[in-house]
């Protein structure tokens, strides 16, 4: 049948194409720019949108607006009914200016001196002022008593800026008690559950009763609370609480800091009840806790060195003099440019914090899968390399701060959705003699530093990163090859480089090991490929080593590499045959289904045995009909990988149960041809209904429990039948070679016992129409037993093979149902009483 080779052996590759975004139009309701011929065009004070919906003073109660939605951009002057307004910059319930959670500035109004400041922006909840957080605006004093905002999209829905036609604070006051001196007079809290590493997630500050100033510790380390942004399920809890604006020294005296939790891809999402903190003599610090304004949250525990400097790490502002800002619901390229020079414009010789280059990278990768996703129109190769490059050069510029100067060695490590980072360093006192492999989810890679960093004065470093979603952007297709062929990237984009090396000469080839990360097609021709700005070539990287699990891959440079496959481009689908399958394998399951009625109905004699022609039926019908409903619906059923796996196991299942009854129908047949005067007593005797059953199925079901034991995952390819790969078909086509070299060994004994048997029979058996009918049924018992599906070996593309072969073996049913019952002089003489029964019923009637 065809789908021997278009659903069994050949799997068909499909690439998917992502489009880049050319041009966005952003646009917002209600607003009207405002221009003036003699105004500074750069100034915001004279080039901003006003903003005057009504529904935002702060006196209305309707609860059902939200900003999110809104696609900001550019400077904003609110109004209300006409009149010059601006933010709150004081506490703002609940329930006002139009939405459920009402958005303030804190830290009031600049004056015009100030120029541009940044301001956070709060929601109420919870009983607190700042519950919510969300990200920063900026704030501009313009002369006339007025004020403009850059306004960005809100981290939560059923959130909006209010608007106030009140007076202003033109300053930011925080209160600060001074207690005695907390320095000496503290409390020890050394719970080790608090510490960053922890990832369990039950614990809650909110029940505590908090009452004065504690110190932390750690297993007998001094400890601080972590000023760095924390990730969500840390410090044993599920919001993991750390202080903004880092710690202050001694002569700062008592602080006031910002508690923040992370949420929703920001560091700030969930804000806290402010703390006091003290840096005290001998480098420790003391603070004052508050109870949590929401459970399942707890102060973080850290004992790695902390900022001394006011600093905020969010995705949108770093430490180390660095500002890096992307404005919320950027889906434009040229905003996402704007983000890519900001981090080029990072000097090499900068060192910044794993939470840094994360909540960056976090940033930059985010908004480029947004401009991909809200893709409308197509893009050249040309622009999508040219991307791709910019990510790339950018991303290795990121990593490269993360190299600090060591004595020793040193390891980093980060992951996130879009790319994992593994970068090692070592230095002048390094006592290694090869440095650990360098691992990514789905590669790794062996180099020599150490004989590198001899050429480098005793230090070098290696950043080693893989790009899970790159491939996007490098297509497989640009590798250009000669031969027309399919095209599939075969592992994940990786990239390697010596950042801060100066001599990045390497002393011996670098193997990379690239798991394979789709099936692999055993006739596919693989490449190890390094990128060059434009396209993907191989010079200088070779295949060292390779199976149907991964590739080891040996380059004498460093670059951005991958695996790519070439396989031969599917031949065309052929609608003729195409249909003859169709109607062939429908009229095939029609006779399967009277072969089945007639066995069931009839009564046949008691010498003759049915049950193995009985189970091919039920067999090769529930396998027919399952895999052509599986075919006619591959699109609703593929993308349930699961569901796809145990259709792959069923059919796999039903059709060795098939060639399992065949062969025990030859065999039946051989004890029937060898002595036609025992055959019922033989069989009662040695092949009674119960074994053959047993037989029947239980070889097919150990079969395959036991390729479900050994490769799980080799169900479920693309056609939604067994893997290619691994060699995983061979569960498959193992035993049906064996049952058909075995039903062939069988058929030539049965025609050669046979012919001998008719020699001494009647002479009338020689006769033209008793020839005639013995040779159908002797070419019939040969498609019974399976042994036409020998076929499929030799069809090699040839058309008139392929048809022969579809139409024999769609119709073994049909066989079954002519040489068993049609053929059956028994069988005929029960049709013709059910045929008259029907007529003297009509007639009657």
């Amino acid at each position: 049948m065809a789908f021997i080779h278009k659903g069994f052996i050949k799997a068909q590759t499909l690439i998917s194409v992502n489009q880049y975004v050319l041009r966005l139009i952003l646009a917002i309701s209600t607003v009207t720019p405002v221009t003036t011929a003699t105004a500074n065009f750069s100034d915001p004070c004279y080039n901003y949108i006003v903003l005057d919906n009504p529904w935002r003073s702060i006196s209305n109660s309707y609860n059902t607006t939200c900003d999110t939605s809104v696609s900001w951009s550019g400077w904003y002057r609110l109004f209300i009914n006409g009149l010059s307004a601006h933010i709150p910059d004081t506490c703002v319930t609940r329930q006002r200016c139009g939405t459920d959670y009402s958005l303030w500035i804190r830290g009031g109004h600049p004056t015009v001196e100030d120029g541009v400041v940044t301001r956070d922006v709060c929601g109420y909840a919870g009983s607190y002022c700042c519950y919510y957080g969300s990200y920063p605006i900026k704030v501009k004093a313009c002369p006339g008593n007025y004020y403009v905002y850059e306004l960005v999209s809100p981290t939560l829905c059923n959130s909006a800026y209010c608007a106030d036609t009140g007076n202003v604070t033109s300053t930011a006051v925080t209160p600060v008690t001074i207690s005695p001196d907390p320095c000496y007079n503290y409390t020890v809290l050394d719970n080790p559950w608090r510490s960053i590493n922890n990832t369990n997630n039950t614990m809650c500050d909110q029940p505590v009763s908090w009452s004065g100033w504690y110190r932390l510790f750690i297993n007998g380390l001094s400890a601080h609370v972590a000023d760095t942004c924390v990730a969500q399920q840390r410090c044993g809890t599920y919001y993991s609480l750390w202080i903004r604006g880092g710690h202050p020294t001694v002569k700062d005296g008592v602080v006031t800091r910002d508690v923040c939790g992370y949420a929703g891809s920001f560091c700030c999402f969930y804000g806290s009840f402010p703390i006091k903190v003290k840096a005290c003599p001998g480098n420790y610090y003391v603070y004052e806790l508050v109870r949590p304004a929401f459970c399942n949250s707890a102060y973080c525990a850290d004992v790695t060195d902390i900022s001394a400097a006011f600093t905020t790490v969010t995705p949108e502002t770093t430490s180390a003099g660095i500002n890096i800002t992307l404005q919320e619901g950027c889906t434009s390229p040229n905003c996402f440019e704007n983000l890519l020079e900001q981090i080029e414009n990072i000097t090499s010789s900068q060192v910044l914090s794993v939470t840094t280059v994360t909540n960056i990278l976090t940033m930059a990768f985010n908004a480029s899968e947004k401009i991909l996703d809200s893709s409308s129109s197509s893009v050249s190769p040309t622009e999508l390399a040219s991307h791709g490059n910019r990510v790339l050069k950018t991303s290795e510029k990121l990593i490269s701060t993360l190299v600090k100067p060591t004595d020793t060695s040193d390891n980093v490590s980060l992951a996130l959705a879009a790319v994992e980072v593994e970068v090692f360093m070592v230095g002048p006192s390094v006592t290694l003699t090869k440095i650990p492999r360098l691992d990514t989810t789905n590669s790794s890679v062996d180099i020599d530093l150490i004989g590198i960093a001899k050429n480098n004065k005793g230090s070098a470093a290696v950043a080693f990163m893989g790009y899970n979603t790159m491939e996007n952007l490098l297509k497989p297709d640009f590798f250009n090859t000669s031969n027309d062929t399919v095209k599939t990237m075969m592992s994940t984009v990786i990239s390697a480089t010596l950042p801060k090396t100066n001599n990045t000469k390497l002393t011996k080839p670098v193997n990379f090991t690239l798991k394979h990360i789709r099936e692999f097609d055993p006739n596919g021709s693989l490449s190890c490929v390094y990128w060059n700005i434009s396209e993907w070539i191989v010079d200088g990287c070779s295949v060292l080593e390779t199976n149907s699990n991964y590739t080891v891959c040996s380059c004498v440079h460093l670059s951005t590499f991958a695996l790519i496959m070439q396989t031969s481009r599917p031949a065309e689908s052929d609608s003729q045959l195409d249909l003859l399958n169709l109607v062939c394998v429908i009229v095939g399951l029609v006779f399967f289904s009277l072969a089945l009625l007639t066995f069931a109905l009839c009564q046949w004699s008691p010498g003759v045995n049915n049950v193995a022609r009985i189970n091919i039926c039920i067999s090769l019908l529930l396998a027919h009909l399952l895999f052509l409903l599986t075919q006619q619906f591959l699109d609703l059923i593929r993308p349930q990988q699961v569901l796809c796996a145990a259709i792959s196991g069923v059919l796999h299942f039903l059709f060795l149960s098939g060639f399992v009854w065949m062969f025990i129908e030859a065999v039946l047949l051989f004890i029937c041809v060898r002595n036609l005067s025992q055959i019922s007593s033989k069989k009662r005797e040695v092949l009674s209904t119960g074994f053959l059953c047993v037989i029947g199925y239980t070889v097919a079901l150990v079969v395959v429990a036991v390729s479900v034991g050994l490769l799980p995952e080799g169900y479920g390819s693309e056609h939604c039948w067994i893997k290619m790969d691994k060699g995983f078909i061979w569960s498959f086509l193992g035993p049906v070679c064996v049952i058909l070299a075995l039903n062939m060994i069988l058929f030539i004994n049965i025609i050669i016992k046979l012919n001998s048997t008719l020699k001494n029979l009647n002479a009338e058996v020689s006769q033209m129409k008793q020839t005639k009918i013995m040779t159908f049924k002797t070419l019939a018992q040969f498609v019974v037993l399976g042994c036409s599906w020998i076929l499929g070996f030799f069809t090699n593309g040839r058309k008139e093979l392929e048809i022969l072969f579809l139409i024999l073996n769609s119709q073994q049913g049909t066989f079954i149902f002519l040489v068993y019952c049609v053929l059956n002089n028994e069988v005929r003489q029960q049709y013709r009483k059910c045929f008259r029964c029907l007529c003297c019923g009509r007639k009657q009637h």
